[in-house]
């Protein structure tokens, strides 16, 4: 679902004023962006932050992208291709794309079929810890054809072979520039990581991670008059308040991402006339992850946060429902997202089709069947109202990344999960740090040094196959990917893995709905995360700024060449 919102009385569309078809690259001057998460690397594959992927994005681009509306269209490619169109063999083992004619990179030197072959390779290296990793599930190898025809070639039939190099979050890198950055030496390739050459319509001038990008117009873009803004200054960090207030009371900003503010901030924000807020529903899920396996630091790195440690206390089902079922869901979205958010006990929420009614009963909350949760798991309650098993007491540690709501988040669960006996000692981290991608970090949610995390995140274009296969086997992030992957709670099923396996060998839509709500109720009715909130996204945009269109689908900055300054 998408749709344009008025919060609390402040209009949520910007009207698009046509802009005049003489109009040059960098006619509109400078732009200015706010991200409150702070980018730490502009290398996608190599942080499963937001915040990175969508400043990569100005740089580096993909063969297909997801339009607003949630409709595939060619980016670098010259079609989508299908297999009515021939680019889909008939046995759903390849795909074949073709780049379009004429595309350089922004050093000058041709793209070709050799780079999305170097750029698979360079994701699917066992030893990388591609954060994009499941965007290539199944792929047996890229050939290139010629200069401009790529072949992806599948181990299985793919019925969506839409995976690899579609979306911002699966880009082509250049295998020049990256040539020396395999495997375990990617996180080390700081100037390629800081500095990527990329086919965008803007080039990294200066970058200092955590702080702010410098960006000039590419001069080899495709499109002569794009990009319209000549330069762009990209700043990251402080809150959302602040960055809100950026745009639309003070207007030092143009674009503010990510108002995750109570509606009535927004709301007053929006009256000071500079900008306005827009907002639509995707799949975003502000969630909590549960790990499964031990995160002590007295563990060694190669055991720690891996299964052969298994959690001592949320091994137990019955912990983790409970944690679930102390929970009121509807008064999160009351206090934090008003009416950009709905209560939900789902990881995967749209498309409807996808969306499973099976898991509704977290709806509510039941603290009395909770209590007796831990009762029959064999918790007691202390002296202090704190429960205890052989001598341990449940306490867990509860890790989110640092903004007002989500502490609000963090005050309430915990106030809640003590009525029933468990201890939850609150930690928050900066943004950049906790959605960063630093392989020394301890602090990033990939880590997950940690018993329970909250954050959000969601899936690009409609079908959530490789969202669903970040919880395989194997995807667990490690000492041995550079504490990368998708697989945050360590979870592993066979049955689980036997299921997303026929998911991706089906192609019959309703089919593919039915499996797709089976996976999600798996992860669902094991409690290995605790869906909380079905988030709206909400940004801001200043009154002068035309030829936006907020993306669910894709990355948010998706259509940046297209941006232009309207008085």
């Amino acid at each position: 679902m998408k749709q344009n919102i008025a919060l609390m009385g402040a209009a949520a569309a910007v009207a698009l004023i046509p802009f005049s078809a003489m109009a040059e690259r960098g006619s509109s001057g400078h732009l200015n962006i706010i991200y409150w998460q702070a980018p730490s690397i502009l290398n996608p594959y190599l942080s499963g932050g937001t915040k990175d992927v969508d400043a990569s994005s100005l740089i580096l681009e993909p063969l297909a992208r997801f339009n607003e509306e949630g409709v595939m269209v060619p980016w670098l490619a010259e079609s989508i291709p299908t297999v009515e169109n021939g680019g889909v063999a008939e046995d759903l083992m390849s795909i074949t794309w073709v780049l379009r004619e004429g595309l350089l990179w922004s050093d000058g030197t041709e793209l070709t079929a050799s780079d999305a072959v170097f750029s698979a390779e360079y994701c699917m290296h066992p030893e990388g810890g591609c954060a994009q990793r499941r965007f290539f599930n199944d792929v047996a190898s890229v050939e290139a054809v010629d200069d401009r025809t790529i072949r992806v070639n599948f181990e299985v039939p793919m019925p969506v072979p839409y995976g690899p190099f579609v979306t911002g979050y699966s880009p082509i890198i250049q295998a020049a520039q990256f040539a020396d950055c395999l495997g375990p030496r990617a996180p080390e390739c700081t100037e390629a990581n800081f500095y990527p050459i990329g086919t965008g319509p803007f080039v990294v001038d200066d970058f200092r991670p955590n702080d702010v990008i410098s960006l000039v117009a590419n001069e080899n873009y495709r499109e002569p008059d794009r990009p319209y803004f000549a330069t762009v200054t990209f700043k990251g960090g402080g809150d959302a308040a602040s960055a809100g207030r950026a745009v639309m009371e003070t207007g030092e900003m143009d674009y503010a991402w990510n108002l995750q503010l109570a509606p009535d901030v927004i709301a007053t924000m929006a009256r000071g006339g500079r900008g306005e807020p827009v907002a639509a529903f995707g799949t975003l899920v502000e969630r909590i992850e549960i790990n499964l396996t031990d995160p002590s630091p007295d563990l060694p790195a190669d055991i720690r946060s891996t299964r052969e440690a298994p959690h001592p206390i949320l091994t137990d089902i019955r912990v983790r429902e409970a944690l679930s079922r102390a929970i009121d869901r509807d008064l999160l979205v009351e206090i934090g997202f008003g009416q950009m958010g709905l209560p939900t006990c789902n990881l995967v929420p749209a498309p409807p089709a996808f969306a499973s009614d099976a898991n509704d009963d977290c709806l509510v909350q039941d603290q009395d069947r909770a209590r007796e949760l831990l009762d029959e798991a064999g918790w007691e309650v202390g002296a202090d109202g704190i429960r205890v098993k052989d001598g341990v007491r449940l306490v867990l540690d509860y890790q989110t990344s640092t903004n007002a709501v989500r502490q609000d988040f963090q005050a309430l669960i915990q106030q809640w999960w003590r009525e029933i006996g468990v201890e939850a000692n609150l930690r928050n981290i900066n943004a950049s740090v906790f959605f960063g991608g630093d392989p020394g970090s301890p602090d990033t949610f990939q880590r997950f040094s940690a018993d329970v995390e909250m954050y959000a995140n969601n899936f690009p274009g409609t079908d959530p196959e490789q969202y669903l296969g970040a919880y395989l086997c194997g995807r667990e992030p490690r000492p041995a990917t550079q504490w990368q992957g998708e697989n945050i709670p360590r979870f592993c099923d066979p049955e689980y893995d036997a299921l997303h396996q026929q998911l991706s060998q089906t192609a019959s839509i309703e089919e593919r709905a039915r499996i797709g709500r089976e996976l999600n109720d798996i992860l669902m009715q094991n409690y290995v995360l605790l869906p909380l909130v079905h988030r709206g996204r909400v940004s801001a945009i200043a009154s002068t700024l035309g030829g936006t269109l907020l993306n669910t689908w894709d990355v948010e900055l998706w259509n940046i060449a297209d941006w232009h300054r309207t008085e």
